[in-house]
C-alpha cells in the first residue's frame, strides 16, 4: 500500500542504469583500445550505443521522476550542486590542455622539429564567425532562460529562441568542421608537432562539447514544446543553459590563447 511523503528527500527505486552504463563504458573504452592497436572497431561501436541507450534511459527516468513531483526543493539543490561539480571538473579538463599548449609555446623542449610553431588559417575569418556564432547563440539560450525563470506563458516564444540556439550550435560544428578539412589540405596536421596537436586537440574536445550542448538544447527545446518548464521547476533547462555558457567562456580562452596568441607566435 502507498505511503504518503513526508519528507524532502527522494528515495530511489533500484535502477538498471549504473550497470548497463557501467558495462558499456568498459566496452567503448577497451574496444577504442584494441580498434587503435589495429583489430575491429565493432567492439567501440557496440559499447558506444550501449552507453548512449544507458544515458538516454536514466536522463528519461530523471525527467519523469521530476514531472511527477518528485524533485523537490532539496533535491534541487542537490541536483544543482552536482552539475555544478561536473563543470568544475569539466573546466580542469580544459586546464590540461591550456597548460600543455602555454608550456610548449613558451618553453622550447630540446628538439625544435617536433615543438615548431604553430600555422594556423586566418583567425579573422571562420575562427571569428564562430566565436560570434557561439556568443549569439548564448544569447538566444539567456533570453529563453529570462522567459522561463519569470514565468512567460508565451511557451511559443521560448521554442523560437531554442530553435535559433540549436541552429546555431550546429552552424559553429559544420564550419569548425570546414576549418579542419581545409587546415588538413593546407598540410595544418598533428604528426610530429606538440603546438598542433594541442590546438586540434583542445578544440576538438571543444568540438565535442559544443556536440553535447547542442543535444541538450535540443532535448530542452522538446521539453518546452510539451510544456514541461515552469517559473518554479526548470532545472533541466537551467542545466542546459550552464553548460551552453560554459562552453561559450571556453571557447573565448580558446579563441584568444590558441587562435590570437599562438597564432601571432
Amino acid at each position: 500500500m502507498a505511503h504518503a511523503k513526508n519528507h524532502d528527500y527522494h528515495i530511489l527505486p533500484p535502477s538498471i542504469w549504473p550497470l548497463i552504463s557501467s558495462i558499456a563504458a568498459f566496452v567503448m573504452l577497451a574496444g577504442a583500445v584494441l580498434w587503435m592497436k589495429g583489430y575491429s572497431m565493432f567492439p567501440f561501436l557496440i559499447g558506444f550505443v550501449g552507453t548512449l541507450y544507458a544515458m538516454f534511459g536514466w536522463w528519461r527516468d530523471v525527467t519523469i521522476e521530476s514531472n511527477g513531483g518528485e524533485h523537490t526543493n532539496v533535491i534541487r539543490i542537490g541536483l544543482r550542486m552536482g552539475f555544478i561539480m561536473f563543470l568544475i571538473s569539466e573546466v580542469f579538463f580544459f586546464v590540461a590542455w591550456f597548460w600543455s599548449f602555454f608550456k610548449h609555446a613558451i618553453f622550447k623542449m630540446p628538439n625544435a622539429a617536433e615543438h615548431s610553431g604553430i600555422e594556423l588559417i586566418d583567425v579573422w575569418h571562420l575562427p571569428l564567425i564562430n566565436t560570434l556564432i557561439l556568443l549569439l547563440s548564448g544569447t538566444f539560450v539567456t533570453a529563453a532562460h529570462h522567459e522561463i525563470s519569470h514565468g512567460n506563458a508565451d511557451n511559443q516564444k521560448i521554442k523560437k529562441l531554442l530553435i535559433w540556439a540549436v541552429i546555431l550550435g550546429l552552424t559553429f560544428t559544420f564550419f569548425q568542421g570546414y576549418e579542419y578539412v581545409h587546415a588538413y589540405a593546407e598540410g595544418i596536421t598533428m604528426d610530429g608537432n606538440v603546438a598542433r596537436s594541442n590546438f586540434y586537440l583542445a578544440t576538438g574536445f571543444h568540438g565535442f562539447h559544443v556536440i553535447v550542448g547542442t543535444i541538450f538544447l535540443f532535448v530542452a527545446l522538446m521539453r518546452a514544446h510539451r510544456n514541461e518548464f515552469t517559473k518554479e521547476g526548470h532545472l533541466g533547462f537551467e542545466a542546459a543553459a550552464w553548460y551552453w555558457h560554459f562552453v561559450d567562456v571556453i571557447w573565448l580562452f580558446l579563441f584568444f590563447a590558441i587562435y590570437i596568441w599562438g597564432g601571432a607566435r
